[in-house]
């Protein structure tokens, strides 16, 4: 008897990367308003998006761990596995880009940057926006190893006669 879907290893990867990806292109967005708007909203801005790239930086790494544990899965079942690799290594600089994002942040909240505010917040900005491209490019490269090669997916027979 089969395990179920659930408990599959590469079933992991897709649950949780969909986190990371919403919420650090949203975390990016806040911060693009927060650079061009006014004293008051731009606070909330910057909070926001700070809020978000926090809770984005974590889910990144564990999209990343996951990616890992579904790697052994899936490396054995495509055709082309230099596109996985292409995958994983864009992966990573997403969440370096991202990491290195946060902790400017976290610097700066707790004021050890203080005497730097514009460039600091140029540099998060710049980081979260080179973040972002890789990110849309994982994204791509990950959608050609799942749709292209089918990694990671479970292809029924001819008949489809394990789902009667």
């Amino acid at each position: 008897m089969n395990e179920p879907n659930f408990w599959r290893t590469e079933i992991w990867h897709p649950l949780v990367l969909h986190f990371p990806l919403a919420v650090l292109l949203l975390a990016t967005l806040a911060k693009l308003i927060a650079a061009f708007t006014n004293h008051e909203p731009a606070s909330f801005w910057q909070r926001a998006g700070s809020y978000l790239l926090y809770f984005g930086w974590v889910t990144a790494w564990l999209a990343v761990y996951t990616g890992n544990m579904a790697d052994g899965v899936v490396a054995r079942k495509i055709c082309d596995p230099t596109v996985l690799k292409l995958h994983q290594i864009a992966a990573y600089n997403t969440a370096y880009l991202f990491t290195g994002a946060t902790a400017l942040d976290i610097l700066f909240y707790y004021g050890l940057l203080r005497n730097y505010t514009r460039y600091i917040r140029v540099a998060i900005v710049v980081l979260m926006l080179v973040g972002s491209g890789y990110l849309v490019y994982s994204g791509h490269l990950g959608a050609r190893v799942v749709y292209q090669q089918a990694g990671g997916v479970r292809v029924p027979s001819a008949d489809c006669a394990e789902y009667n």
